[in-house]
């Protein structure tokens, strides 16, 4: 729970543009300081993850733990699944007595507890910073007047059980001070144990320089000497691949830095965690940290591709959101059993990446039954048709499968393709089985958009759509409709029906779309809708939600970047800044952009991990700018930066730091109807990444 200088939620800003429409798919361990965890971008095209090779020192560590004394009882044999309070109050005076004995109602209330929902855990500062005359820890009587076996007391009284948090360190991550373990493990695990504690959080701060593996077999031996069963959930951020000793210390590691409720954050520690699959298992499980799921950080949509990854990866469940104020729509995610069911599967393996190209992710994750769940997770910004099959996935050949949508709760047969097209940072999750029973069930349908995706307000735009028939059994009375929002014309121009639909045909038909001229600013929703019936005589509708952008096209000549309307921005700490460095977290607080000690008059201030895309249109030429560190952050910072073309690199730099001069940075560009600035955070992390874009221009 390490809190970071450098880390905020993403924003995500529609210029304000008036001439064109893009139609696009809609669809911390610790308190104290630290290094930030890597944030990436929606880039066009993400690096597949690598596997992580156990070093031979590494493996002879881990051998020489084997055998050593482990935790009594058969605990987390599944991922735990619970609450932890810190993303959504940290120390403020809401964590408290009332909230964890709420958050204890609620779980039985509203079902959570039903799902699989077991530990309410407190996090750091429920402490006061002094140990007792006898060494002992001392809650905080302000927040815990009645001490923490009561809340121990409660939170069993309802079937559930309590965590509690400290630090391998002298003291605990928060600035406060509080007293950590280090030193006291007999005693704080005895205390813990007499309180009826069934879960802990073990921190990385003030850590004095001591090896973490004997930090953290320290506690273990402490835990078990209790004789209660506790599950020892290790935080030391992944600093020193736990991954690869930890199996025989504790129950989970976490294997990132600290999660925050941005988009970025969640993917790169996503990326960071995927790698791992071949880890975890029963009783040992790689944890990405904790949920962010209805922190108001993200969309639904997000909030669904997190809870789907972290499912498919077979991670800890811990809610980090405050339940009492929680929308219907966080708890629909946090409940779904269906998606819980896939996390909890008794199998125990974490899903493994089958390809990522182009930000197009399919991620695969064997059952016990012997199914397979497949997560099909779009990273990019606009919807994208991913596909794989059943057999890429691990099933035997079969005539035909069953596919389970576990978000709309539908069943459907394939013959062998499994497919989706995924909003933009959407996740489709199935569950596919080669059983019996599919031919019980409708074919499955694939909706497509095809087609430019700009076009000008007042003109006409040819766009196609498709429905593919996936299933083996036929699809009859096919039909597709087209929607747009209030005012525009939207009109077919070849057939929108078809009697009948057979394995791997489609229905393509072509529609004229105008959006009516002077159009405002803004999204738009559009809408394609396809019906058909199965051979049962069970009638099939499906959607699939597009998004249209106002846009503007570029002046003819030489043009700013700073002065045109970008299309979207990602930034990884505050707003990109027009002509002023990055400044802080606040908009408007940079100063002027200067790199090496040159100062330049025009430019945009990032911040990496950082993406911003312009229209193009394909009437430009070329891009140019001088790109380098500002100097508001003296010495520190390294970055890259990154041209995009329509999806492909046309231009990057190598790693800079703040000691190089302004690099010159220049991308044919010809033809693309966009345009993405990229910055990277060089591959250490995006602490102090302030990058600029000096003199940008594009010529058209």
């Amino acid at each position: 729970m390490r809190q970071h200088p450098h880390r905020a939620p993403r924003r995500r800003v529609v210029g304000s543009l008036t001439a064109v429409v893009a139609l696009a798919g809609a669809g911390l361990c610790a308190t104290g300081s630290g290094p930030a965890a890597a944030v990436g971008p929606s880039r066009p095209s993400p690096a597949t993850p690598a596997a992580s090779a156990a070093s031979a020192a590494s493996t002879a560590s881990a051998a020489s733990l084997k055998g050593a004394p482990r935790l009594p009882g058969d605990l987390a044999r599944t991922p735990p699944m619970g609450f932890n309070n810190w993303n959504s109050t940290h120390c403020r005076a809401e964590f408290n007595e009332d909230m964890v004995k709420g958050i204890a109602d609620i779980f039985v209330e509203k079902g959570l507890k039903d799902a699989g929902y077991q530990y309410v855990n407190l996090d750091d500062c429920w402490a006061l910073p002094a140990r007792d005359a006898d060494g002992k820890l001392v809650p905080d009587p302000k927040r815990f007047p009645n001490g923490i076996k009561a809340v121990a007391d409660y939170v069993h009284s309802k079937g559930l059980k309590l965590g509690i948090y400290t630090s391998a360190g002298t003291k605990t991550c928060n600035s406060a001070g509080f007293p950590g373990g280090l030193g006291h493990e007999t005693s704080d695990a005895r205390q813990f144990a007499d309180w009826g504690v069934d879960y802990l959080k073990y921190d990385n701060c003030n850590n004095q320089g001591v090896d973490a593996k004997k930090r953290y077999i320290a506690m273990r031996d402490a835990l078990r000497a209790t004789g209660r069963p506790i599950v020892y959930s290790i935080c030391e951020w992944g600093e020193n691949k736990p991954w690869e000793w930890a199996a025989d210390v504790g129950h989970l590691w976490r294997t990132t830095g600290d999660i925050s409720d941005s988009w970025g954050s969640m993917l790169s520690i996503m990326k960071q965690n995927l790698p791992l699959a071949r880890y975890a298992g029963p009783g040992q499980w790689n944890d990405p940290d904790m949920l962010e799921v209805g922190n108001g950080g993200m969309t639904d949509t997000e909030y669904r591709t997190h809870f789907s990854m972290w499912s498919v990866m077979a991670a800890p469940l811990l809610i980090g959101s405050d339940l009492r104020k929680a929308t219907p729509a966080t708890f629909d995610i946090l409940g779904n059993k269906e998606v819980i069911a896939v996390d909890q599967d008794p199998l125990g393996k974490q899903g493994e990446v089958l390809s990522s190209e182009g930000g197009r992710w399919v991620v695969a994750k064997e059952m016990k039954d012997g199914s397979r769940v497949v997560a099909l997770f779009n990273e990019t910004g606009s919807a994208q048709s991913i596909s794989t099959t059943a057999k890429a996935v691990g099933l035997p050949a079969a005539d035909g499968y069953t596919l389970r949508d576990l978000w709309q709760h539908k069943s459907y047969n394939t013959a062998g393709t499994i497919a989706a097209t995924v909003p933009a940072h959407g996740t489709t999750l199935l569950r596919v089985s080669a059983d019996g029973d599919w031919v019980k069930n409708p074919p499955a349908a694939q909706l497509a958009l095809n087609g430019s995706p700009f076009v000008e307000a007042g003109k006409d735009r040819t766009l196609t759509t498709k429905v593919t028939n996936l299933g083996r059994t036929p699809a009859r009375s096919v039909s597709a409709a087209l929607r747009g929002p209030s005012g525009w014309q939207v009109k077919a121009t070849s057939p929108t029906r078809a009697s009948a639909l057979s394995t791997g045909k489609s229905l393509s038909t072509t529609w004229t779309v105008t959006a009516p001229p002077g159009s405002s600013p803004g999204a738009y929703d559009l809408t394609l809708t396809a019906a058909y019936r199965s051979p049962s005589g069970v009638d099939i509708r499906s959607q699939l939600p597009l998004q249209a952008q106002v846009v503007v096209a570029p002046p003819a000549g030489k043009s700013a970047l700073s002065a045109l309307p970008w299309l979207s921005v990602e930034n990884g700490w505050g707003p990109v800044e027009r002509d002023t460095s990055n400044g802080e977290s606040a908009g408007g607080d940079g100063g002027p952009i200067t790199i090496n000690g040159v100062t330049y008059a025009k430019g945009l201030g990032a911040h990496a991990d950082s993406s911003v895309s312009y229209y193009a249109g394909g009437a430009c030429e070329q891009v140019t700018a001088q790109v380098g560190l500002d100097d508001e952050k003296a010495d520190k910072g390294t970055v890259a930066f990154e041209i995009w073309a329509d999806g492909k690199k046309a231009a990057s730099t190598g790693v800079l730091t703040n000691a190089q001069p302004a690099q010159a940075l220049s991308a044919d560009v010809s033809g693309a109807q966009v345009v993405l600035l990229v910055v990277t955070d060089g591959g250490d992390g995006n602490d102090s990444d302030h990058a600029d874009w000096a003199e940008p221009e594009l010529t058209c």
